[in-house]
């Protein structure tokens, strides 16, 4: 995600000439924010776990919502948003080494992490 759509990101950002259009714009400029803090997870992973949460949201409810139901029509194959799918489709990878006893301790019930040794 930060090697790859954050080079693309940046890229379209600093090369781009001319006018924006506003959704367009928004969009680059956010992916470019989303994948800039997915870099600083590298190295502070369970600070950075709400843009994997993020991630994990996004990305399966497009999953469910546009993918899904191009599927169940057999319009998937063949069209733009099958690339998207597969793209989006390894979200199994970081979603399976998540450690989700934090994410529902922490991020659900509220507690403090530090007061549970195995997260130190």
């Amino acid at each position: 995600m930060f090697f790859m759509a954050g080079k693309d990101s940046w890229t379209k950002i600093l090369q781009h000439e001319g006018s924006w259009q506003p959704e367009v714009a928004v969009a680059w400029c956010a992916i470019a924010a989303y994948t800039t803090l997915s870099g600083i997870g590298i190295f502070h992973t369970l600070r950075m776990l709400p843009i994997m949460l993020f991630m994990f949201f996004y990305k399966g409810l497009w999953l469910i919502v546009v993918a899904y139901p191009l599927w169940t029509n057999n319009q998937l194959i063949g069209s733009i948003y099958e690339e998207w799918t597969f793209t989006f489709l390894i979200l199994v990878i970081p979603f399976l080494f998540t450690p989700w006893k934090y994410v529902f301790d922490y991020y659900i019930l509220g507690r403090n992490y530090e007061n549970f040794i195995e997260y130190k």
